[in-house]
Protein backbone atom coordinates (compact mmCIF):
# COMPACT_ATOMS: atom_id res chain seq x y z
CA UNK A 1 0.00 0.00 0.00
CA UNK A 2 3.14 2.58 0.92
CA UNK A 3 4.53 1.84 -2.27
CA UNK A 4 1.58 2.50 -4.06
CA UNK A 5 1.54 5.88 -2.41
CA UNK A 6 4.74 6.60 -2.15
CA UNK A 7 6.82 4.34 -5.29
CA UNK A 8 10.20 6.66 -4.58
CA UNK A 9 9.87 7.46 -1.03
CA UNK A 10 13.28 9.12 -1.23
CA UNK A 11 12.64 11.64 -3.79
CA UNK A 12 9.42 12.46 -1.96
CA UNK A 13 11.62 12.94 0.67
CA UNK A 14 13.64 15.02 -0.89
CA UNK A 15 10.88 17.00 -3.02
CA UNK A 16 9.27 17.87 0.64
CA UNK A 17 12.57 19.08 1.99
CA UNK A 18 13.55 21.26 -0.90
CA UNK A 19 9.75 22.64 -0.51
CA UNK A 20 10.81 23.66 2.87
CA UNK A 21 14.18 24.96 2.56
CA UNK A 22 12.96 27.06 -0.97
CA UNK A 23 10.26 28.56 1.36
CA UNK A 24 12.24 29.20 4.25
CA UNK A 25 9.58 28.01 6.93
CA UNK A 26 8.42 24.51 8.44
CA UNK A 27 4.94 26.39 8.73
CA UNK A 28 2.22 23.49 9.01
CA UNK A 29 0.38 24.96 6.14
CA UNK A 30 4.10 24.35 3.90
CA UNK A 31 4.67 21.04 5.42
CA UNK A 32 1.03 19.99 4.08
CA UNK A 33 1.59 21.64 0.94
CA UNK A 34 5.36 20.17 -0.03
CA UNK A 35 3.79 16.62 1.04
CA UNK A 36 0.88 16.74 -1.42
CA UNK A 37 3.67 17.84 -3.65
CA UNK A 38 6.16 15.38 -2.61
CA UNK A 39 3.54 12.91 -3.12
CA UNK A 40 1.61 13.61 -6.05
CA UNK A 41 4.77 14.88 -8.44
CA UNK A 42 6.26 11.65 -8.53
CA UNK A 43 3.44 9.83 -8.76
CA UNK A 44 2.06 12.04 -11.99
CA UNK A 45 5.44 12.02 -13.30
CA UNK A 46 5.58 7.54 -13.23
CA UNK A 47 5.33 7.07 -17.01
CA UNK A 48 8.05 9.53 -18.19
CA UNK A 49 10.69 7.55 -15.71
CA UNK A 50 12.33 4.55 -17.69
CA UNK A 51 12.60 0.88 -16.48
CA UNK A 52 14.83 0.48 -13.11
CA UNK A 53 18.00 -0.20 -14.15
CA UNK A 54 19.24 -4.06 -13.94
CA UNK A 55 23.08 -4.37 -12.96
CA UNK A 56 24.07 -7.72 -14.45
CA UNK A 57 27.76 -7.50 -13.06
CA UNK A 58 28.49 -4.65 -10.32
CA UNK A 59 32.18 -5.79 -10.38
CA UNK A 60 32.90 -4.61 -13.83
CA UNK A 61 31.51 -0.96 -12.34
CA UNK A 62 35.15 -0.68 -10.68
CA UNK A 63 36.94 -1.64 -13.52
CA UNK A 64 34.95 0.62 -16.01
CA UNK A 65 35.60 3.41 -13.47
CA UNK A 66 39.45 2.94 -13.22
CA UNK A 67 39.48 2.94 -17.37
CA UNK A 68 37.45 6.02 -17.21
CA UNK A 69 39.75 7.90 -14.60
CA UNK A 70 43.16 6.36 -16.35
CA UNK A 71 41.75 7.47 -20.06
CA UNK A 72 40.45 10.97 -18.45
CA UNK A 73 44.08 11.76 -16.83
CA UNK A 74 45.84 10.87 -20.28
CA UNK A 75 43.09 13.19 -22.32
CA UNK A 76 43.86 15.60 -20.17
CA UNK A 77 47.29 15.92 -20.82
CA UNK A 78 46.66 15.07 -24.62
CA UNK A 79 43.93 18.11 -25.05
CA UNK A 80 46.39 20.32 -23.32
CA UNK A 81 49.52 19.62 -25.59
CA UNK A 82 46.79 20.29 -28.33
CA UNK A 83 45.23 23.64 -27.11
CA UNK A 84 48.77 25.13 -26.24
CA UNK A 85 50.41 23.51 -29.04
CA UNK A 86 50.63 24.63 -32.44
CA UNK A 87 48.06 25.25 -34.85
CA UNK A 88 48.63 22.20 -36.95
CA UNK A 89 48.29 19.92 -34.21
CA UNK A 90 44.47 21.32 -33.78
CA UNK A 91 43.62 20.67 -37.39
CA UNK A 92 43.05 16.92 -36.46
CA UNK A 93 39.60 17.35 -35.29
CA UNK A 94 36.97 15.65 -36.96
CA UNK A 95 33.48 12.95 -36.34
CA UNK A 96 33.18 9.53 -36.16
CA UNK A 97 30.24 7.37 -36.91
CA UNK A 98 30.38 4.22 -33.87
CA UNK A 99 28.42 1.82 -34.58
CA UNK A 100 26.83 0.51 -31.51
CA UNK A 101 25.81 -3.07 -29.81
CA UNK A 102 24.65 -1.18 -26.64
CA UNK A 103 21.06 -1.33 -26.48
CA UNK A 104 20.33 -0.40 -22.45
CA UNK A 105 19.09 3.26 -21.81
CA UNK A 106 21.01 3.31 -18.74
CA UNK A 107 24.20 1.92 -20.85
CA UNK A 108 23.84 4.23 -23.28
CA UNK A 109 23.18 7.75 -21.58
CA UNK A 110 26.55 6.07 -19.08
CA UNK A 111 28.38 6.03 -22.38
CA UNK A 112 27.35 9.69 -23.03
CA UNK A 113 28.79 11.01 -19.63
CA UNK A 114 32.20 8.70 -20.54
CA UNK A 115 32.68 10.21 -23.75
CA UNK A 116 31.41 13.95 -22.58
CA UNK A 117 33.97 13.48 -19.30
CA UNK A 118 36.91 12.36 -20.95
CA UNK A 119 38.57 15.43 -22.60
CA UNK A 120 38.94 15.03 -26.38
CA UNK A 121 35.81 13.50 -27.18
CA UNK A 122 32.09 14.64 -27.30
CA UNK A 123 29.00 12.72 -27.77
CA UNK A 124 27.62 14.83 -30.76
CA UNK A 125 24.71 12.27 -32.09
CA UNK A 126 22.47 9.20 -32.12
CA UNK A 127 20.94 8.21 -34.90
CA UNK A 128 17.12 7.68 -34.76
CA UNK A 129 16.98 3.97 -35.02
CA UNK A 130 19.46 3.64 -32.16
CA UNK A 131 22.85 1.88 -34.30
CA UNK A 132 24.96 4.68 -35.12
CA UNK A 133 26.56 7.22 -32.71
CA UNK A 134 28.44 10.20 -33.76
CA UNK A 135 31.19 11.58 -31.70
CA UNK A 136 33.72 14.35 -32.40
CA UNK A 137 37.18 13.84 -31.64
CA UNK A 138 39.84 16.25 -30.78
CA UNK A 139 43.00 14.57 -31.82
CA UNK A 140 41.25 12.46 -34.65
CA UNK A 141 44.78 10.30 -36.10
CA UNK A 142 43.26 7.48 -37.31
CA UNK A 143 39.13 6.62 -37.48
CA UNK A 144 39.02 2.79 -37.27
CA UNK A 145 41.47 3.30 -34.04
CA UNK A 146 39.29 5.66 -32.55
CA UNK A 147 35.83 3.10 -33.27
CA UNK A 148 37.67 0.42 -31.56
CA UNK A 149 38.45 1.99 -28.50
CA UNK A 150 35.45 3.59 -27.76
CA UNK A 151 33.60 -0.08 -28.48
CA UNK A 152 36.43 -2.12 -26.15
CA UNK A 153 37.51 0.00 -23.36
CA UNK A 154 33.59 1.74 -22.98
CA UNK A 155 31.25 -0.15 -25.14
CA UNK A 156 32.12 -3.65 -24.20
CA UNK A 157 32.36 -2.91 -19.98
CA UNK A 158 28.89 -1.15 -20.33
CA UNK A 159 27.07 -4.36 -22.11
CA UNK A 160 28.44 -6.49 -19.22
CA UNK A 161 27.26 -4.40 -16.86
CA UNK A 162 23.66 -3.99 -17.90
CA UNK A 163 22.65 -6.58 -20.45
Amino acid sequence: MIARILPWPFMSALLLIMWLLLNQTIAFGHIVLGAVLAIALPLLTSSLRPTKARVKRPGVIIKLFLIVTWDSLLSNIAVARIVLGSKKARDNSGFIKVPLDLRDPYGLSTLAVILTAVPGTVWSEFSEDGDILTVHVLDLTDETTSIRTIKDRYEKPLMEIFE
